[in-house]
């Protein structure tokens, strides 16, 4: 599918506030309610929406303590990549986990609510997959910028 200017204007006012009504939509996009309404079903239905979330603002919840763990494995055969990927999916406190290619294999966004909670984390979960070979964490001092906008 191919995204004409009004579908890009159109996913970015979803992006920014997902709960805007189809009424509000179409006052910002100069079309008809009809209209808006059969854009987004067209962008649902190809899959270019995927997903609608409320984001958490997690110092509000007692998850304000982020790290970035970078990981290697001991070996990169099709296995043990597809082993620890099935066991680290299954981490509640892993919010994302990235192959990457450089030093490391793997960046996982973990969120816990210390440094306490981090290192049980650590001790009892992360460590214990299979295959892994190092870690080394960084932990986030401040949030600069977190956008879940995709531009166009």
């Amino acid at each position: 599918m191919t995204l004409d200017a009004t579908d890009k204007k159109l996913l970015v006012l979803l992006q920014t506030d997902s709960k805007k009504t189809t009424k509000e939509l179409s006052l910002k996009l100069n079309l008809s309610v009809t209209a808006v309404y059969e854009r987004i079903k067209k962008l649902e239905r190809e899959g270019i929406i995927k997903n609608y979330v409320a984001l958490v603002d997690k110092s509000r919840i007692e998850k304000g303590f982020v790290v970035f763990c970078h990981l290697k494995l001991i070996q990169h055969t099709k296995e043990f990549l597809t082993k620890f990927e099935s066991e680290v999916i299954q981490l509640n406190e892993v919010l994302e986990c990235h192959h990457v290619s450089g030093d490391y294999d793997y960046i996982l966004k973990v969120l816990v609510k210390d440094m306490e909670a981090y290192r049980e984390f650590l001790v009892t979960k992360l460590t214990s997959l299979q295959h892994i070979g190092s870690t080394q964490s960084m932990f986030m001092i401040s949030e600069v910028k977190n956008s879940t906008v995709i531009s166009f």
